[in-house]
């Protein structure tokens, strides 16, 4: 499976490389996600929800309205107290497409989609700690960005997935 994705990743590089212009870094927080919603946490039992998601990320632009890149989301929760009290830290790595589909000179809506992997890391109390991988998606359909200067935007995102249900955060154009 690695290397089917690498040979993906390989291959968008080799074939939108050529034409990127731009590329945008983005930092930001997203509550809900998919990992509160879903079960990736091997079936532990009494898990808290965690407290939202930290996510960066850079993208290509390759496309005069699409946008190419990788990024990392990071989480974590705990379960309930008590003498069996542990954690869980998620790591989520994808990479993301963006289009955007209508734009001012202010404002720009777009749409996101984005696929991977989490590795959720077990650190049970009383025993050594594990890895749990899981399939990682953010699905938006609804993101808007609004210009504050010439290279930073602010933007929000509503949608689903290991980033989060709400999103919001700063890009930075290089």
């Amino acid at each position: 499976m690695k290397k089917f994705l690498l040979a993906i990743a390989t291959a968008i590089a080799a074939t939108f490389g050529m034409s990127a212009q731009s590329a945008d870094i983005t930092i930001g927080y997203g509550g809900y996600t998919q990992m509160d919603a879903t079960n990736c946490h091997d079936g532990w039992h009494h898990v808290n929800n965690a407290w939202g998601a930290v996510t960066a990320g850079v993208n290509f632009h390759v496309l005069r309205n699409f946008a190419l890149g990788p990024s990392y989301t990071f989480s974590s929760c705990t379960t309930k107290g008590g003498p069996d009290h542990s954690s869980i830290a998620y790591h989520a790595v994808m990479l993301n497409g963006r289009y955007s589909y209508w734009h001012n000179r202010i404002v720009t809506l777009y749409g996101h989609v984005g696929v991977g992997a989490i590795i959720s890391h077990m650190m049970p109390k009383h025993h050594d700690s594990y890895n749990k991988a899981y399939f990682a998606y953010q699905f938006t359909p609804l993101g808007a960005e609004v210009g504050i200067s010439r290279s930073a935007t602010l933007y929000g995102e509503l949608g689903f997935g290991a980033q989060g249900l709400l999103q919001v955060g700063f890009r930075f154009r290089i």
